[in-house]
């Protein structure tokens, strides 16, 4: 089982960094930031839609120790980096900041330079060369938001540095338009700002429309339940493919539909309901999903119509999750998060039969409930699980991987973190 890592030991890691940054260019960096993973406990594919999310920061996370040059070094414009975190071991990766254009760095240097893209755009900002290194306990393409939290490292530490005094939704707005313009993935908001605002002890409540937030305790320790991830070691990427067909699908579906995003059809005519903010801003006896009449959605092919169908049913599965923690409910948000995987299967169409073996074998053993995370083809599933139960569901899923003649997945559990900030 994975602790919550201490202050202590996250300071222990950054001195570590600190050393072999010292080693590896010849002078200590200026400090050390810490970004961490994400598991989305509900809420898939809302996001980019103007929906609700419920993620949570998890206690693994990517560590960058950074120096800016001076104006009198003969490199002064360009940026080098290096990462411990590649599975070559250390890789390094060079680009002159004015010369940065989209694609124009690929690998896992791209999420580094997409923020420097982006902050070196910016009116009044200056961004001078500087020095990184980077290092991760982030599994690569689990679904766990590995890039997110190397781009929100490398943002967080640009912003002391440079003194740009960025609050968390600019840093989070900027940090997508890395991954949308210079990457060239088009993910919404939910992973960095999940990286950028987790609280320990909590799950991240989120309006992506207007990215107001709220943390709503998630105490699975004191309730003897643990969230298992399990990592089917099928890589998925956003960056091409069937993340961004299901995001374009979205985006016809609300053109036809005469919206600006599905998140539309989710409220009344002013926007003001739900207002998830106050409780859940409902009257009694009131829809979640505000009382608007809704645009005829069978009005639609039959593939984009269940497109439609699932972001609608997931907006209202987050809503009533978080109704379900604030009253102490966790054994109930099992069942809605099954919900979520079957919706997923059946209706979004992002699951794999990776992730449905996973999501199977853990409920056939006892967990309460499971689902795949992320965006999907691939990366993980999580099932909550109660405590006493955990090797039970994590040998049941070893058991079922083997008996399909599948890569022995990786199964650890995780606990709500806290987001982004100075280590050292």
């Amino acid at each position: 089982m994975i602790h919550q890592p201490t202050q202590v030991a996250e300071h222990a890691r950054a001195e570590r960094l600190t050393q072999s940054f010292t080693e590896l260019y010849g002078h200590a960096p200026d400090g050390v930031w810490r970004a961490p993973g994400r598991v989305n406990l509900i809420g898939e594919h809302t996001d980019y839609n103007d929906g609700f999310v419920l993620p949570f920061a998890i206690d693994r996370a990517a560590m960058v120790a950074v120096r800016p040059k001076s104006a009198s070094d003969p490199k002064a414009g360009a940026a080098d980096l290096a990462s411990t975190y590649a599975p070559e071991g250390l890789s390094t990766v060079g680009f002159a900041i004015d010369n940065l254009t989209p694609g124009s760095v690929d690998g896992w240097g791209a999420y580094p330079a997409g923020v420097t893209y982006v902050l070196a755009g910016m009116e009044g900002i200056d961004v001078p060369g500087f020095e990184l290194l980077l290092d991760s306990t982030v599994p690569l393409g689990a679904g766990l938001s590995s890039s997110h939290a190397v781009e929100v490292a490398t943002i967080v530490a640009l912003n002391d540095l440079l003194g740009l005094d960025l609050c968390h939704p600019d840093l989070a707005r900027l940090t997508q338009r890395a991954e949308n313009e210079f990457v060239g993935a088009p993910t919404g908001i939910m992973d960095q700002s999940a990286s950028l605002m987790g609280q320990a002890g909590g799950a991240l409540f989120l309006d992506c429309r207007t990215l107001e937030s709220k943390v709503v305790p998630l105490p699975l320790t004191e309730c003897g339940l643990s969230v298992l991830v399990i990592d089917t070691k099928v890589a998925h990427s956003h960056a091409h493919g069937g993340y961004a067909a299901r995001r374009a699908s979205c985006e016809r579906a609300a053109a036809t539909l005469g919206v600006t995003s599905l998140r539309d059809l989710l409220t009344t005519a002013d926007d003001a309901a739900p207002a998830p903010f106050s409780g859940t801003g409902l009257a009694p006896g009131a829809s979640p999903l505000g009382d608007a009449p809704r645009a005829d959605i069978a009005a639609l092919d039959s593939e984009t119509a269940r497109r439609v169908r699932h972001v609608l049913a997931e907006n209202r599965r987050v809503l009533e999750t978080v109704e379900r923690l604030r009253q102490g409910d966790l054994s109930g948000v099992g069942e809605l998060m099954t919900a979520s995987h079957l919706s997923l299967r059946e209706d979004y169409e992002v699951s794999c039969a990776e992730l449905d073996l996973a999501v199977d074998a853990a409920l056939d053993a006892g967990a309460l409930g499971a689902r795949m995370t992320g965006g999907g083809f691939g990366g993980s599933a999580i099932a909550l699980v109660r405590a006493t139960g955990l090797d039970q569901v994590r040998d049941a899923v070893v058991r079922a991987f083997a008996e399909h003649d599948l890569r022995t997945p990786d199964v650890f559990t995780v606990l709500p973190g806290d987001g982004a900030r100075r280590v050292l």
